[in-house]
């Protein structure tokens, strides 16, 4: 198999003359004939001034440069595009497709024998992970890691769930302008991903899971030396794969790692995003995430990490507790430990190497959980025909199980306008309503199913309500809220029917979300929809691209022409 600086020739016509061009137009840059006929290690650069989760990547670089050259391989750098949550309009989810296609075309046109992915904020781990399962090409990843804590008043903070609880102290009246402007210089107060368990820390832990990084890389905070030394490590290992060929992405994404996968989401009390990028992961492979399957597993896999939302800690607790090889090791049988990872071996030998740490209480035994049940349910009735998905383990107990009248928001601008409206007819026990805001509808699946509490509810000392949508929410988020309703409203899903005044019932044991409407009415209501359409900003581009080929939530949000039958199949 051709090799190296080989591989991967421009065509001109002539194999001879596209290697002398090449060696010549790189030997510009002052390499030597030594160093160009080693294997060549690719390396993503997704450092951005917009992208601060991401700028620890230019240490982290020089350490896998490091790692591979001690290993006697070549590393070469490469941009691509990189993706911040909050300086992404009109949301991130929007440009992880473009990520991935980018990242994975890269790897096609540019000579290398392996390749090293960096990513970490929110979609570019799972853009990275999408990139490398369709290329195929041995890959070790390696997370920027998250923040350390920030603090407050003797109080410990974390971005971005005490973002959220702090802005709706101020949205109450709890807290002034000058403390407001306090809080929001120390919640995050290093490089790296939010340090709770968010969707960067929930998909750097599923990474790590599914065998595709080194042990303890999901947690290793990013301003930490272990972080660089890390790095180097991964460099190394990364030029070992480079000479042996393996192990590849489908040598290790089985059925057994993508069920650990489904586990551990459910055992971090992960995000919810997580399991849109799981199920966009595997369907760049032979295997599928069945939402059954995964909603089985919530109701046999307990909360284990006592990490906010869903409980009191931080990643660095985490991390320090002994990170995700203790949590295997806690889960048990829950965990087919025969699954193979890029250190060459299996999980069995990662989970023997797990530290002992006396004392600690954020990774939990099975024995004492957070939560019986796992971070996630998926819901289905006539409101959900496809699905839905609830946070259970981050949601207020005493509302799994409610019947409230709908307060409709017709989408994201209109909510805007109108939930603080001290006119808007809503009472703490009727159901937030939030519609196209799904993939198609707001585009992109914004995380604004995380709908604002209406300020005259949040003064009345009311901190949570039952809130359901076609939109995402971040994985830092918390509060009984329901979201991926498939299909989305915008391609005239039921959720299109809703009118403010129906009741609508949420009965999580049970599995059930439903509109109490009779079918009749509903079959009048849809009858009476607008005929789908192209709108004004999918006229041309990326843009149109999108709207065109986009795939519902339970599909994985992909393009449906990236999967790996194509368009034609699910």
């Amino acid at each position: 198999m051709t090799k190296g600086l080989k591989k991967g020739l421009t065509s001109y016509g002539d194999p001879g003359f596209s290697l002398f061009l090449r060696k010549a137009f790189i030997k510009a840059m002052g390499y030597s004939d030594d160093a160009l006929e080693r294997p060549i290690v690719g390396i993503t650069n997704t450092y951005s001034d917009y992208n601060p989760c991401h700028g620890n990547v230019p240490q982290i670089i020089e350490a896998v440069k490091r790692g591979v050259m001690l290993a006697g391989a070549m590393p070469m750098v490469f941009p691509t595009i990189s993706i911040a949550e909050s300086f992404s309009f009109p949301t991130s989810m929007y440009l992880r497709n473009l990520m991935a296609m980018d990242t994975e075309e890269m790897i096609r046109a540019q000579p290398m024998d392996a390749i090293v992915v960096i990513g970490g904020c929110d979609k570019t781990l799972p853009a990275q992970i999408m990139a490398a399962v369709s290329a195929d090409l041995p890959t070790v990843v390696i997370p920027v890691g998250p923040m350390v804590v920030g603090h407050h008043k003797g109080e410990v903070l974390g971005a971005c769930t005490d973002c959220r609880r702090m802005w709706g102290k101020f949205r109450a009246g709890e807290i002034d302008q000058a403390e407001i402007e306090a809080v929001n210089g120390r919640l995050a107060p290093s490089v790296g991903t939010c340090m709770v368990m968010g969707t960067a820390s929930t998909m750097a832990c599923i990474t790590e899971t599914l065998g595709l990084s080194l042990p303890m890389s999901a947690t290793i905070p990013a301003p930490h030396s272990e972080r660089i030394r890390s790095a180097e490590l991964s460099g190394k290992r990364a030029a070992e794969m480079a000479v042996t060929g393996g192990p590849r992405p489908s040598e290790l994404l089985t059925p057994a790692a993508f069920r650990n996968a489904q586990v551990v989401l459910q055992a971090i009390g992960g995000s919810t995003n997580g399991l849109i990028h799981l199920t966009a992961i595997a369907n760049r492979t032979p295997h599928r995430i069945d939402l059954a399957a995964f909603d089985q597993l919530g109701r046999e896999v307990p909360v284990l990490i006592d990490l906010k939302p869903s409980g009191a800690h931080y990643m660095e607790h985490f991390h320090h507790a002994g990170g995700v090889p203790k949590l295997m090791k806690q889960l048990g049988d829950l965990i087919d430990l025969d699954a193979k990872t890029i250190a060459g071996g299996t999980l069995r030998d990662v989970v023997a190497n797990a530290e002992e740490v006396p004392g600690q209480d954020a990774i939990r035994p099975r024995d004492n959980p957070i939560n019986r049940e796992g971070a996630m349910a998926v819901l289905h009735g006539n409101l959900a025909p496809r699905g839905a998905v609830i946070k259970q383990s981050a949601a207020t107990p005493s509302l799994l199980q409610h019947t409230g009248r709908a307060v409709v928001f017709e989408s994201v601008e209109d909510m805007t306008l109108r939930v603080d409206d001290p006119e808007l007819d809503v009472k703490a026990d009727d159901v937030l309503v939030l519609r196209n805001a799904g993939p198609k509808g707001a585009p992109g699946m914004p995380e604004a199913g995380y709908l604002p509490i209406p300020q005259k509810i949040l003064r009345t000392g009311v901190k949570d309500m039952v809130r359901i949508s076609d939109a995402r929410m971040s994985g830092t988020a918390f509060g009984t809220i329901v979201l991926h309703i498939t299909p989305e409203s915008a391609v005239g899903g039921p959720l299109a029917l809703v009118q403010t005044g129906d009741m609508i019932l949420l009965d999580v044991a049970k599995r059930r979300i439903d509109l109490l409407v009779d079918e009749v009415e509903l079959t009048m209501r849809q009858k009476a929809l607008p005929k789908p359409s192209t709108p004004d900003w999918a006229s041309r581009g990326y843009a149109h691209l999108f709207h065109e080929t986009i795939t519902q939530a339970d599909e994985g949000c992909d393009f449906d022409f990236m999967r790996r039958e194509g368009p034609g199949e699910v």
